[in-house]
């Protein structure tokens, strides 16, 4: 709704597949029998006559991933097609992009101007009974805190103010996210939806809003309505086509602990089809359906599969270099600041340089296959893209010159994005500059670059699985189902983790009856050998050759052999310090609580129950919000007033962060009594004896008062810490995040994958999460590692080091710096050896090459003179 389309058009710049379409509505062949189109075709791929086609595949299962819709905002009190700087989020998001109607540039629709303040209306369709939408749409937050943030990229000066009644920054880095954008001056502010009207004559919003003290009206040039997620259209015709359920809210109904609990038909279900979710958490729901679709056509594997062939490699070897550059929009976050027009210009003018080009999107289809064709039709020896990251996009490049007929390692990837236009965001003069530079170095290095070759790796299919919780057996069972022998190491006595822990979940169901039957699973299954007690002590080899020693208490040690590893090892609760913990018997923490309530054990005369919220965490030295916390509050407190309808129960809370269809139970537990009231971070609740009770005080800022509350049990919300991640991080060289969980590759696109090739993590080793996000994310993990096995042979890197034994004095030097034990000393003959290298093990990060005082290691793909060339043209004479 932002500008005209033209009949015949792409959907939008990454669309898969990227075909024109003609729009009926817009056509005038439908009016006028126009056919001009067809004449200008050149492929003659337009049809007037085509007619939908129906026909039949046959499958070995189906999986349903349909996503979701947006909410209708047009018939709400928002003024949306009323107002016309009144625009929705998915709008915004294309107002911003540089391949939106404005290019980019953020204007508002009434007279084409920079708007001076803009605000961002949260839970539009979301949290409200009105609108038949009681749910959290789960995303709405973090994308809107995303959305000021670019706008203030683009824009320092725009006033950027968030309208919300809870901030649910729940996933993991997104506490940071909210964090910063305080920082960056962005502006929250807690209401409920506002009222906005418009200016007649300057088309400004004024918002009214009560700010917990008066009525405060302001104006702003834009509003955003942060629009929440609906089903999808054709839900209720594909439940009854495929004979599945819709929950109340018109979302495939998935039973809880799902898909560990699914019924097995051969029709799964996953991602926003399910709920509404995050990008990461939609990975990992839908990796669970596919698992669950691997395991049951685990027999069947390959049998379809067809192996991919390239052209044969053109050799280099005597050609001048001819280097094609390609310059990358990035949508915005490129363009939005780099001139690339002028940074095309420029590349022309570089030695070796006989072609350039600039894309909106290079690692689209349409950019690869562009890539690809000039590299064919002008003959090209060395290709250079200036784009995003090489830590994502490189494999993907360098796949496009393979699928060319050239050597992947021609290429060379200038990230103008991270180190250009997203730290000089305010200073487009000195980004498009320095990003002159940069590309400058890159040709001048690409003229340098040399064919390198990649080692083949036979892999051992055979998997390792450490920590025996929920996700680490689940992982371990769907592993082996998909046909490979899995190791399941638990250094506890028993299985279980902290699922053991657990009575009853929120919808009401034992855990202990689902923990029963995993554990008689594992211990039942064939290609499942558990080691209960038993720890990771050592770590040798690579992807598809791990060699790992385990050793029990005892100190019996076992050497396994395996392809790849998954770790789950899981986390634990904080015993907190705070609040008369560990002094006072009236102070538990939540699973104590439960536990208590399980076993019947809360002591007769409790009358007021007090729970405190982010206990420890959401502050400095643990910044991170621990997700669950806010739903077991909401759990226990119904499960308080099932026990007893007439007691008290007072939740105090920062922000309730119950997302998802969680919502409907945080609105059951308003409904049967259970009172919650807001603190602020600055002035937390305060406690001390009194009597045989306690006596809680709290400002609520609601109200504007101090409250006193006399409580019977004091309960405490803690956050969930890494529990041994350091430990084992450092035996399998990981890293982890400064809070301490494992990381990841990327975590929005590969939440599973873990830096180190052939190791992938999930569970609360990753990050705190529910059981059933837990459960997903294992099976996912055990998808990727599938793949992986299910290759007989898998490519290692060509950019390793090399010795040269002449010069080579056997010092050692570089063994020593080598993390990956990628180096060592061979004797050659008595008394003399030299260096040795891994190429499987090598990781290509050169601090061996710096090392060695004879210049005998070298790194390929980084040579000395490369780098020198790189050096020599940064430092060239300015025109």
């Amino acid at each position: 709704n932002l500008g005209p389309t033209k009949a015949i058009s792409v959907w939008c710049p990454q669309a898969v597949p990227k075909k024109a379409y003609v729009d009926r509505n817009a056509c005038q062949y439908f009016v006028g029998k126009c056919t001009l189109c067809i004449a200008v075709c050149k492929n003659k791929a337009i049809n007037f006559a085509q007619k939908r086609k129906r026909g039949k595949v046959q499958v070995g299962a189906i999986l349903v991933a349909t996503g979701y819709g947006l909410f209708d905002v047009s018939h709400g009190p928002w003024g949306y097609g009323e107002f016309k700087n009144v625009v929705t989020s998915m709008e915004y998001e294309r107002i911003t992009n540089a391949s939106g109607p404005t290019a980019g540039e953020i204007l508002r629709r009434s007279d084409g101007v920079v708007p001076d303040r803009i605000a961002w209306i949260q839970c539009v369709g979301s949290r409200s009974f009105d609108f038949g939408r009681s749910y959290c749409s789960a995303f709405c937050c973090t994308y809107a805190i995303k959305q000021a943030m670019v706008t203030k990229d683009h824009h320092p000066d725009i006033d950027t103010v968030i309208f919300h009644m809870d901030v649910r920054t729940f996933g993991k880095g997104f506490e940071d996210l909210y964090n910063r954008a305080k920082k960056r001056g962005i502006k929250f502010v807690r209401s409920r939806i506002p009222v906005l009207r418009e200016d007649p004559e300057t088309k400004d919003i004024v918002i009214s809003y009560y700010d917990g003290e008066r009525l405060v009206r302001e104006r702003f040039g834009m509003v955003v309505l942060s629009v929440g997620a609906v089903p999808a259209a054709d839900n209720l015709k594909l439940s009854r086509l495929l004979g599945l359920e819709l929950n109340e809210h018109g979302f495939f109904k998935a039973p809880s602990l799902y898909p560990l609990d699914g019924d097995r038909k051969g029709v799964y279900v996953g991602g926003c089809a399910v709920a509404p979710m995050d990008v990461p958490d939609t990975i990992c729901s839908a990796g669970a359906a596919a698992s669950e679709v691997a395991e049951l056509l685990a027999p069947s594997r390959g049998t379809l599969s067809v192996k991919k062939e390239y052209p044969p490699e053109r050799s280099v070897e005597g050609e001048e270099p001819k280097i094609g550059v390609f310059i990358c929009h990035c949508g915005s976050n490129i363009a939005g600041v780099i001139e690339v027009k002028d940074l095309v210009d420029y590349a022309w003018t570089l030695e070796g340089v006989v072609y350039a080009e600039d894309q909106l999107i290079s690692c689209s289809n349409e950019g690869l296959s562009r890539i690809v064709d000039q590299i064919k039709e002008k003959g090209l020896n060395r290709v250079v893209v200036a784009a995003c990251t090489p830590r994502t996009h490189e494999p993907v490049f360098r796949e496009a010159l393979r699928e060319a007929g050239l050597n992947p390692y021609l290429l060379e990837l200038v990230n103008i994005r991270e180190h250009c236009s997203w730290v000089h965001s305010m200073e487009k003069e000195v980004a498009t500059e320095k990003a002159r530079e940069l590309l400058r170095m890159a040709v001048a290095r690409a003229r340098r670059l040399a064919p390198l070759s990649e080692p083949l790796l036979k892999v051992d299919k055979r998997a390792l699985v450490i920590g025996g919780g929920v996700a680490g057996m689940t992982a371990a069972l769907s592993l082996a189902r998909q046909g490979f022998d899995v190791y399941l190491v638990e250094k506890e006595g028993e299985l279980g983790g902290n699922f053991r822990k657990l009575r009853y979940t929120l919808e009401g169901r034992d855990p202990q009856v689902v923990l029963e039957r995993l554990v008689s699973e594992i211990m039942t299954n064939p290609k499942v050998k558990a080691f209960v007690g038993y720890e990771v002590s050592e770590l040798h080899g690579f992807v598809g050759n791990f060699k790992t020693v385990i050793a029990s208490r005892q100190g019996e040690r076992v050497e396994l052999e395996h392809g790849v590893i998954v770790v789950a090892t899981g986390g634990e609760l904080l015993r907190p310090s705070s609040y008369l913990y560990g002094k006072h018997e009236g102070v538990v923490t939540q699973l104590e609580l439960e536990q208590m309530l399980s076993e019947g054990k809360i002591p007769k005369g409790v009358k007021r129950v007090v729970m405190i919220q982010c206990v420890e965490s959401r502050e400095p030295g643990r910044s991170y919000c621990s997700r669950i916390c806010c739903a077991e509050a909401v759990k226990n407190a119904l499960k308080l007033k099932e026990l007893d309808p007439e007691m008290e129960v007072v939740v105090l809370y920062r922000d309730m962060r119950t997302y998802g269809f969680v919502e409907d139970y945080y609105h059951k537990a308003r409904q049967k009594g259970v009172l919650f009231l807001r603190y602020e971070a600055e002035r937390k609740p305060s406690v001390e004896p009194d009597g045989e009770g306690l006596r809680v005080r709290c400002f609520v800022p609601t109200i504007a008062e101090e409250l006193e509350l006399k409580a019977d049990l004091l309960v405490l919300s803690t956050p969930v810490i890494p529990g041994g991640t350091a430990e084992i991080a450092e035996r399998l060289n990981l890293q982890t995040t400064p809070d301490g969980f494992l990381a990841e590759v990327h975590p929005k696109l590969r939440p599973v994958d873990s830096p180190s090739d052939g190791v992938f993590i999930c569970g609360m080793a990753h990050y705190p999460k529910f059981s059933e996000e837990a459960i997903s994310q294992a099976k996912t993990a055990a998808l990727r590692a599938a793949i992986l096995m299910s290759q007989e042979e898998i490519r290692a890197s060509g950019a390793v080091c090399q010795v040269q034994e002449d010069l080579c004095m056997g010092c050692g030097a570089c063994v020593e710096v080598c993390a990956y034990g990628a180096l060592g000393l061979e004797e050659k003959k008595k008394g003399l050896k030299k260096a040795q290298v891994n190429p499987v093990l090598c990781k290509g990060d050169g601090l061996c090459v710096t090392k060695c005082p004879t210049g005998a290691v070298t790194l390929q793909h980084f040579t000395d003179q490369q780098i020198i060339e790189a050096i020599d043209a940064l430092t060239e004479t300015k025109d």
